[in-house]
């Protein structure tokens, strides 16, 4: 591993100097990819310069104790070593984590699909909490937030939405949060008090640059028709709402919430592109022999992977068997302690592996 980390720091200062050439600097394109790659390597060097400063420290440490032969210094000085041998520890596992493969998609933003299932009227007013809550904490990150497309229900909820989450590192934090997220409350129209169960299912798909995959225009047929609202009466009468399939896969989008038809076919290649994507990159773990299936799930979106308890303020990710009683915070948008194990779960796991 130190070798690995000697020859980063080495790639890491050659990057530096690079950036700085005049030669490269007049190169946009190349200048940028240097940036992008120094950048990539700042915490992990910054990490490991923290980590041999403790190492030189410990040898000190152990010469002073070693010369040492006066009772109360000495004790002083193993005080001093014990501390720094707990920091060397706590340094080597995060060198650890930091040098675990990255995820392409991490700092990608993100396609969120929210879809009602089981439960009717419920499972669809769910689908709406759903929403508020991924958009409450995408405010509290500093993303911007785009709705794509929505499919109402008359009482407010929603059967289908797709929105967009525009922000640094949106998939990273978001992209556990793929499968069937379930409700136990009392719905405002039951009158006997009784607990419901619905369901509505989450997809959180990476945004796809053009550059991640080539779409053949042969293999889209687009059609075009006037959008609807609640009920399924026409709205407008020009023909605005944009239906793209791609045929080879059968993929279908549908785009109705912009006035413009060129806005609509945006939208719905923009979320194309994204379940393309989502699709290839499938296939392509499928086909490695010793496919993971971590701790925290396979991102199956028939996965159960968290219940939201009503009557007792509850909410539950099955995964990892975390229970928080703050319900009412979290349907505000407070994740980070979801997400934050999550992801923690998901690097243990994974060094657990490659140990």
């Amino acid at each position: 591993m130190l070798q690995k980390l000697d020859s980063l720091e080495e790639k890491y200062e050659e990057l530096g100097n690079m950036i700085g050439d005049p030669e490269i600097i007049s190169d946009l394109a190349r200048w940028q990819q240097y940036v992008k790659a120094h950048a990539d390597l700042t915490d992990l060097v910054a990490a490991y310069r923290d980590f041999k400063k403790i190492v030189r420290e410990i040898q000190e440490a152990k010469t002073l104790l070693d010369e040492e032969d006066d009772a109360e210094m000495r004790d002083m000085a193993q005080a001093e070593l014990d501390d720094l041998v707990e920091k060397k520890e706590v340094l080597e596992q995060r060198l650890k984590v930091l040098l675990l493969p990255k995820d392409p998609n991490d700092e990608k933003n993100v396609i969120l699909e929210i879809r009602a299932g089981t439960g009717g009227e419920e499972a669809a007013l769910f689908a709406a909490d759903l929403f508020r809550m991924y958009s409450r904490y995408a405010e509290r990150q500093g993303w911007k937030t785009e709705v794509l497309n929505a499919n109402y229900t008359d009482i407010g909820g929603f059967k289908e939405l797709v929105f967009l989450i525009q922000g640094r590192g949106a998939y990273s934090r978001l992209k556990f949060e793929s499968g069937v997220h379930r409700v136990q409350r009392i719905p405002s129209t039951e009158s006997g008090g009784r607990i419901h169960t619905s369901a509505a299912t989450v997809a959180v798909l990476p945004e796809a640059e053009e550059v991640d995959l080539e779409i053949d225009p042969n293999d889209l047929r687009i059609d075009v028709f006037c959008a609807s609202g609640h009920g399924g009466q026409s709205v407008n009468t020009t023909q605005s709402a944009v239906r793209i399939t791609h045929i080879p896969s059968g993929i279908v989008v549908s785009m109705q919430d912009e006035k413009s038809q060129h806005k609509n076919k945006d939208k719905a290649m923009k979320v194309l592109r994204a379940r393309l994507l989502d699709q290839v990159q499938e296939e392509q773990q499928q086909k490695v022999a010793s496919t993971r299936k971590s701790m925290v799930g396979s991102g199956d979106r028939s996965e159960r992977i968290r219940t939201y308890n009503f009557p007792q303020n509850r909410v539950t990710d099955h995964r990892i068997g975390l229970t928080l009683h703050k319900l009412d915070a979290v349907l505000e948008g407070d994740l980070d302690e979801t997400i934050d194990t999550l992801i923690t779960t998901d690097q243990a796991e994974r060094l657990r592996q490659v140990d």
